[in-house]
């Protein structure tokens, strides 16, 4: 008789070694592109070597089109593609597919106008496909509560600002700000959900605390795309969008001791977008606003961000090299 596997805790992510790649696994490409941002900003506004933010872009697109190849096909082969899309725990990290199109999208469009505007219109589609499927799967299949965490924010959060971010770049404005609209009213709607699961409990597996990260990017995502659809100059949403800023910077601040507790793990790449945005954020504004020695604190802003991902991916490669040995 053939034994069933065990059923997998609530909010429990699968091990890394499991053999069929998970939605969960685009979470490197999406950080890598949010640096790549980060540097193409300090290209920009801090003559920073254009070498730099092109090799970034090249290694965010490679791992992309490579992990979502792996995952089509195994989820393919297992017949699993539709339960991974709506899996309570990995299936809300479908959205960075998309997600990180937008970003390549975006940044093709200022070399190549047609086939950039081309890549953000399929992307900007398919986050919009996935965005209903989970908001269906949301409403039809009532959850256990310890599944939800910070990634629950992707789908339509996180599609929706980067999604105006890129049709501004490509000059659809009418477009973006709608998308714009889209990422702030679910910002509000999902926020409140995953908030209020995280102050009743039950406490997050250590597996899912840095999702806790992924909290706290949606305004630096939204200034970002603002800055994109309206220019340099800060305005009054800006100054909304700064204040919240802070405030989630600083709660990220206060979680550093709770993250340096976790034994180290490829979840810890939930942290590298939010700290890429901030960073971008931060570029934008110093730039906008040029305070005594905003280079400084603009390039400060840089190194850190690069200096976190970069740790976590070397991490990475590390310990995939150890299993590799084992094996």
């Amino acid at each position: 008789m053939t034994q069933q596997a065990a059923p997998r805790p609530a909010g429990q992510i699968e091990h890394p070694t499991t053999p069929r790649t998970r939605p969960n696994a685009l979470a490197p490409a999406f950080g890598i592109s949010g640096l790549a941002g980060t540097w193409t900003a300090a290209e920009s506004f801090l003559d920073a070597p254009t070498v730099i933010e092109l090799a970034l872009w090249a290694t965010a697109l490679l791992l992309w089109a490579a992990t979502l190849t792996r995952w089509a096909i195994g989820a393919h082969r297992a017949g699993a593609l539709r339960a991974d899309l709506v899996d309570p725990v990995t299936g809300p990290f479908a959205a960075l597919a998309p997600a990180v199109a937008l970003l390549l999208g975006g940044r093709l469009a200022s070399e190549a106008p047609v086939p950039g505007t081309a890549v953000v219109l399929v992307a900007v589609a398919a986050g919009l496909l996935y965005a209903a499927v989970f908001l269906a799967s949301l409403v039809a299949r009532p959850r256990d509560v310890a599944v939800i965490h910070g990634g629950y924010l992707l789908p339509t959060v996180a599609t929706g600002l980067l999604s105006a971010q890129a049709l501004a770049q490509v000059g659809l404005h009418r477009a973006a700000l709608a998308a714009f609209a889209v990422g702030v009213l679910f910002w509000a709607l999902i926020t409140a959900i995953v908030l209020t699961r995280l102050a009743l409990g039950p406490t997050l597996p250590d597996t899912l605390v840095p999702t806790l990260a992924i909290v706290s990017a949606p305004p630096a995502v939204a200034g970002n795309a603002w800055f994109a659809m309206t220019g340099s100059a800060p305005d009054g949403v800006q100054d909304a969008l700064l204040g919240t800023f802070v405030v989630f910077v600083a709660l990220q601040l206060a979680l550093v001791g709770r993250y340096r507790r976790l034994r180290f793990g490829p979840s810890f790449w939930a942290l590298t977008f939010t700290a890429a945005a901030s960073a971008t954020y931060a570029v934008r504004w110093l730039t906008a606003t040029q305070p005594a020695a905003w280079q400084v604190w603009a390039w400060a802003a840089v190194a850190a961000a690069t200096a976190l991902i970069g740790a976590i991916a070397l991490g990475s490669i590390t310990a995939a090299a150890r299993r590799h040995a084992r094996h």
